[in-house]
């Protein structure tokens, strides 16, 4: 008997402190989102950093000693892509929160889950060490980054500034022998 009451116990406490479905939230209890951080600091501080972690490790690069790879060669530098295109695919999502979408919102919420469709497939590609696929997908990612610059970035900077005064490259240096 005592042996029947310790194993309920036991089997008790191994229930209440395994991980299991999160209890479903009191009636009337709504969810309160903090979006007060300036887009400019979100894109700076969490989807840049996870797009890099995801486009460094990945293709190759060509300097003056030859072409070398960059991507990994063990299974922690692996991790390092799926934890950039991890954080890529939550930023999609955590795009679409109230407080954070930008007019118009139709193609800013399609912009963000666009993110977070490719960056799952740039995920899936780094799981399985593809250096083709992670290339591919990484190249994915980019498109709609830069599609989605375009709308809310490029573009309403021209509509009140104007196109850029000057040149806005540096000067080359002069390359040619004296």
């Amino acid at each position: 008997m005592r042996h029947l009451i310790l194993f309920a116990a036991a089997a008790a406490l191994l229930t209440a402190c395994s991980p299991g479905k999160p209890a479903a939230p009191k009636a009337g209890a709504e969810a309160k989102f903090n979006t007060d951080l300036p887009m400019t600091e979100f894109m700076g501080h969490f989807v840049d950093p996870a797009a890099f972690l995801y486009w460094k490790n990945s293709g190759t690069m060509v300097d003056e000693k030859g072409e070398h790879s960059l991507y990994p060669t063990t299974d922690e530098g692996w991790d390092v892509l799926v934890n950039g295109a991890t954080m890529l695919m939550e930023a999609g999502n955590a795009l679409q929160l109230p407080g954070r979408t930008r007019a118009p919102e139709a193609d800013w919420n399609k912009y963000a889950q666009m993110l977070t469709a490719r960056a799952a497939l740039a995920r899936a590609a780094a799981e399985k060490h593809d250096e083709k696929a992670v290339f591919d997908e990484g190249g994915r990612v980019y498109e709609v980054c830069v599609a989605c610059h375009e709308q809310f970035v490029i573009q309403p900077d021209l509509k009140a500034n104007g196109p850029a005064k000057g040149d806005p490259l540096p000067a080359l240096p002069d390359t040619k022998k004296k």
